[in-house]
């Protein structure tokens, strides 16, 4: 027992595979002795009939017996009738079925698979196919061969089953030849695939570490990262300095690989003011160019004037017998009279109100308005806002996940004239210009959004280099209505933008501060207040009505394990599926983590699971209004969201929110960081910290630098400043 050996036969049955890892239980009818044995192991992309060559040991399991364990396998095909009609009766070729394989063993015997492959053609001598069903098992046969080919190459290498099914779907018959020839691409092509992983890929396969290809592709990986943190581009010392660090090589090696890719066409290069060569990716560039340019263009056309806006202010105020203050007042009239016109305000200082009272004015006057915010949770709080239709951008513009291409462009535009778009902070660089590009010339655009919370998650700082280009008319919103002065949270919010402590009144109901200063207890601290004071004093469900925020995903108060804690708190039992160390459960609150525009859903959009199909391999969440199904290996774009970061906040609105900000969260302590936390609760606000970390909080106005030269760019045209 225990010793390396091999054998072939034919596999006779699959009792289990695991479709997940592709751990298969099966038996196998030896060819030396004919005797059938029992086989555990890996078997990926094998099918009942199929000739395997096994090369393992013989181990006894005291429930099952005597097994052979797999440690590598060979694939070859079914050499006898038999075997082949048991193959082909396995369903895996469409077309053919248990009859079907009958006849086709019938008619060509042991020859069946080569005429199959070779000359398949031979098959309409087979009763029952002609040429519609010849067809289909052409098509079907080339699919099995490239599947089973893809399966097994990929299982050997160092990847789970969901990342190799993921990286099949990518490049289906393409997937050895591609990554063979460059893992590395797999980084850039295939989500999940960070460069470690295609570094541990290209190890595999032997490629050396001191490749050139592998300084390239760690150059580029360096520059996607910092794409991450939100540049636009880099610094190229920088850039070289950062990406060596990574690749654990001089900082010459990487240097060299830049050039290699600017001479390729892969990044540019542009130096702006004397200053340092910045690299961009050329997608960035296109991408800032392009928004510039456009910006440029409706500034060029003459101020639209066919409107009387302070007559249409008058009729307003008269037929909805509501006055707008004079900040209000003064933003509608940029926004009837300005080409571009961007609206910024924190809470409470009547952003919706003004959109509302914009949108009337156009309506009245016969124009076709746009509405629209960069995600779903953002166009539904719109819709709901103004009772008149809202989408995303990305449905606005007629985003085909299937191409990858915007059905509304240059050259098939928007037909309405005039498009709002609320939370303009969210809006990174290369949502922009695809929105810019769409808007039909001289269309009137309208941009809104708070400039203090935190920028995009995707890269650049579009609103808030819009307003210090000092091109683009802007109006700031700073008057604090009054049903709003009655929410501390609110008040609270606009006291920290202006650098102040926030009040900590005993008597305020919607906003607290729990003094506490450890992970420990904060975590202890937030899973009694879920678990009894949520309902009790403040009749909320602690699932669907609460959100918690964290600045880290690391830590014992981090995302991470904040996430664990709860599950196991909120929702400890019931069907789940398990991901490594993740569990996905029946009725978990789970949040999306990258935009997939197949199953339109987009980055930070919560829901709830509502079924778990283990025979059909899908799980459903259900996102508010609608129900989406995912496929087990695309459950790495789910995680769960009893807890959230900041920024994966952005754009909702809670009915409370409970955030610890601690001392092992200092490094992320920043003004706009709690100015955004805060405004995230509607009715309740519960910070958890100390005097001391808010005010580090509060102190700290460093806005994260990012290098983006937007800005710089609008300032060589003519504008506007701020009002």
């Amino acid at each position: 027992m225990g010793k390396p050996t091999e054998i072939e036969g034919t596999l006779e049955r699959i009792v289990f595979q695991n479709p997940e890892n592709a751990w298969t239980v099966g038996r196998v009818q030896d060819e030396a002795d004919g005797r059938l044995v029992s086989v555990v192991g890996r078997l990926p992309g094998v099918s009942v009939g199929e000739s395997l060559r096994l090369k393992g040991k013989w181990v006894f399991n005291p429930r099952f017996g005597e097994q052979f364990e797999i440690e590598t396998f060979e694939v070859r095909p079914p050499a006898t009738a038999g075997g082949i009609e048991r193959y082909l009766s396995s369903g895996l070729v469409k077309g053919i079925g248990p009859e079907m394989a009958k006849r086709i063993v019938e008619r060509f015997g042991a020859e069946a698979l080569g005429v199959i492959d070779e000359e398949p053609e031979r098959l309409l001598e087979v009763d029952g196919i002609g040429s519609k069903r010849l067809a289909m098992i052409r098509e079907g046969w080339g699919e099995q061969k490239s599947v089973r080919e893809a399966l097994v190459f990929l299982h050997q290498l160092p990847i789970g089953p969901a990342l190799a099914a993921r990286i099949y779907e990518t490049y289906r018959e393409h997937t050895v030849r591609r990554v063979r020839s460059d893992p590395y691409a797999l980084a850039d092509e295939v989500w999940g695939v960070g460069f470690q992983t295609a570094d541990r890929i290209a190890e595999a396969l032997g490629i050396d570490k001191n490749s050139p290809r592998r300084a390239e592709a760690g150059v580029l990986y360096t520059l996607g990262q910092l794409s991450q943190a939100g540049h636009v581009c880099y610094p190229r010392e920088e850039l070289a300095r950062a990406a060596a660090g990574f690749l654990g090589q001089e900082e010459e090696v990487a240097e060299a690989a830049i050039q290699r890719l600017l001479e390729a066409g892969s990044v540019v290069s542009e130096e702006i003011d004397d200053g340092p060569s910045l690299v961009y990716r050329t997608e960035m560039l296109d991408a800032e160019e392009g928004v510039a340019a456009a910006i440029r263009a409706l500034l060029s056309v003459p101020a639209v004037r066919r409107i009387d806006s302070r007559a249409a202010l008058a009729w307003l105020e008269k037929a909805f017998d509501f006055p707008l203050g004079e900040e209000q007042k003064v933003a509608v009239e940029a926004g009837v009279e300005e080409r571009v016109v961007v609206v910024t305000g924190g809470p409470g200082t009547g952003k919706t109100t003004l959109v509302r009272s914009l949108l009337s004015i156009l309506e009245r006057a016969g124009e076709e308005v746009s509405l629209a915010a960069p995600t779903g949770r953002a166009a539904k709080k719109l819709e709901e806002a103004t009772a008149r239709p809202a989408r995303t951008i990305h449905r606005l513009l007629e985003f085909d996940p299937r191409t990858g291409l915007f059905g509304r462009n240059e050259e098939n535009s928007l037909t309405s004239s005039t498009a709002i778009i609320d939370e303009v902070s969210m809006v990174d660089i290369l949502l922009m210009r695809h929105l810019l590009a769409a808007l039909a010339p001289g269309s009137r655009l309208v941009l809104v959004g708070d400039v203090d919370q935190l920028p995009s998650v995707g890269p650049g700082n579009v609103l808030r280099d819009l307003i210090d280009s000092g091109r683009v008319r802007t109006v700031r919103l700073t008057e604090i209505y009054r049903q709003a002065r009655e929410s501390r949270i609110v008040v609270n919010a606009h006291r920290v933008n202006e650098g102040r402590m926030p009040l900590f009144e005993e008597d305020a109901s919607d906003f607290r501060l729990v003094e506490i200063e450890s992970g420990k207890d904060a975590l202890a601290w937030i899973k009694r207040f879920l678990a009894e004071e949520i309902r009790e004093r403040h009749g909320l469900d602690p699932v669907r009505d609460v959100q918690v925020i964290a600045p880290m995903h690391k830590g014992i108060a981090g995302v991470t394990n904040l996430n664990r804690e709860l599950q196991a708190l909120l929702n400890p039992r019931g069907e789940e599926i398990r991901r490594d160390e993740r569990i996905l459960r029946m009725g978990d609150k789970v949040i999306q983590l990258r935009n997939n525009y197949e199953l339109d859903v987009f980055n930070g959009d919560v829901g709830r699971i509502t079924a778990i199909d283990s025979e059909e391999e899908e799980l459903e969440v259900f996102f508010g209004n609608r129900r989406v199904r995912y496929p087990f290996n695309h459950l790495d774009e789910l995680t769960l969201a009893y807890a959230v970061s900041v920024h994966k906040s952005q754009g909702s609105e809670y009915r409370a929110v409970v955030a610890p900000l601690l001392g092992e969260h200092f490094p992320m302590l920043q003004r706009n960081l709690l100015y955004t936390a805060i405004t995230r609760g509607r009715e309740l606000v519960v910070l958890l910290g100390s005097q001391r970390t808010i005010g580090a909080a509060v102190r700290n106005n460093r806005i994260r630098h990012r290098y983006s030269f937007l800005a710089h760019r609008l300032r060589g045209a003519a504008g506007r400043g701020e009002t």
